[in-house]
C-alpha cells in the first residue's frame, strides 16, 4: 500500500533520535539473503535500500520512501489508520512546531532545521519503562543489544503475515509477566548489569497490578511522574522520557547530560523548552539530536 505524508518525516532521523531502540533500517534493501519474491510474499516493500522496520505491540511495519511525500508500507489501510498513524503522531504538524521557534534564537533555529523530520513516536509505555531503565549510562548501540537479547529470550514470536522462513523471526517485546518470572541470572545474561534489580522491580510491580501502565494515561503529569518514580531506579530524567515517548506527553522535556550542556553553555543555566508549552518535548528532541550528532556542545 502507498500512503502520503505531507509533513516533516525522516525515517533515518526518527530511528537515530534516541527515543526508540528497536526500529531501524533493514540491510540489503530488504534483508541480507532475502529475495524480492520472498519479500513480496511477506507483504514487504522491496528493492530500495532505505527500508525501515518498526515494531509496536504485536504489529510490525516495513516502510520505505518511494517519492517525495509517498511511502510504501506493508500494512493495510485499517492498520495504518488505527496503529501507525497515531504511532508516528501524524495528526500534529511538525512544520508548525519548527515555525514557532523565534528567529531571535539562532541555536534553536539551527537545531530544528538540522533535526527536521524527527517525530515523537507514541510507543508502548511498558516497553518505554524497561527501555529507559536500561538506557542509563549505556550507549545507544549497547541499549539496542540488551533490548534485543531480552526480546530473543523472553518475547514471543510475531506473525508477520506470510513471512518467508529465510527472514529472521521477529519477537515481541517481553510481557511484564515474562520478565517478572525471569531470574536475576537470566536477566544478567542480557548485559543489564546493575539495572537487573530495577527491571525486576518494574516487572513485578506491573505484573502484580500494583502499577497499571494503562491507568497512567488518565493521570495528571505530576501523578504519573510520582508513580513512575516509585519504581526502583527510575528518576526524574527516565520518568520524563517515559512520559514523552510512552504517553505522548510532549510538554515533558527530559534533561540528560547533552541537554544539560546546552542549557549551561548556550542558555546560561536557564532551560528554553518550557516556553514552548505542549511542544517543549519536541523542541528538546530537536536539540538532543543536533547536539549528539554534531558533538559541538
Amino acid at each position: 500500500m502507498q500512503i502520503f505524508i505531507h509533513d516533516d518525516f525522516d525515517l533515518e532521523k526518527i530511528c537515530g533520535s534516541g527515543q526508540c531502540f528497536r526500529p531501524g533500517a533493514v540491510s540489503g534493501g530488504v534483508s541480507a539473503g532475502i529475495s524480492e519474491q520472498d519479500a513480496a510474499s511477506a507483504h514487504m516493500p522491496a528493492g530500495d535500500p532505505a527500508l525501515y522496520r518498526f515494531i509496536t505491540g504485536n504489529h510490525v511495519l516495513f516502510i520505505r520512501r518511494s517519492e517525495d511525500e509517498m511511502y510504501d508500507v506493508s500494512c493495510s489501510e485499517a492498520e495504518w489508520d488505527t496503529v501507525w498513524r497515531p504511532y508516528f503522531d501524524l495528526d500534529r504538524c511538525y512544520a508548525d512546531v519548527r515555525a514557532s521557534i523565534p528567529a531571535g534564537d539562532p541555536f534553536l533555529t539551527k537545531a530544528a532545521s538540522f533535526s527536521r523530520g524527527i517525530r515523537i513516536l507514541r510507543q508502548d509505555p511498558w516497553e518505554m519503562i524497561i527501555s529507559f531503565i536500561i538506557s542509563q549510562r549505556k550507549t545507544i548501540p549497547a541499549i539496542r543489544r540488551s533490548i534485543e537479547m531480552l526480546c530473543e529470550r523472553f518475547g514471543r514470536t510475531l506473525d508477520c503475515g506470510g513471512q518467508p522462513s529465510a527472514f529472521p523471526a521477529i519477537r515481541a517485546f517481553p510481557s511484564p509477566e515474562a520478565l517478572a518470572a525471569a531470574s536475576a541470572d537470566e536477566l544478567s545474561a542480557c548485559s543489564l548489569g546493575y539495572r537487573v534489580p530495577y527491571i525486576m522491580d518494574a516487572a513485578k510491580k506491573i505484573a502484580s497490578g500494583q502499577i497499571d501502565p494503562e491507568a497512567l494515561y488518565d493521570c495528571s503529569y505530576e501523578k504519573r511522574m510520582e508513580i513512575l518514580k516509585s519504581i526502583f531506579g527510575v528518576g526524574e530524567k527516565v520518568a520524563n522520557c517515559i512520559c514523552l515517548f510512552g504517553y505522548g506527553c510532549t510538554s515533558a522535556a527530559p534533561v540528560d547530560t547533552w541537554i544539560r550542556k546546552v542549557i549551561d553553555t548556550v542558555y546560561a543555566g536557564k532551560e528554553p523548552f518550557s516556553a514552548f508549552g505542549d511542544n517543549a518535548g519536541i523542541v528538546q528532541q530537536y536539540v538532543f539530536y543536533y547536539a549528539v550528532s554534531q558533538k559541538k556542545i
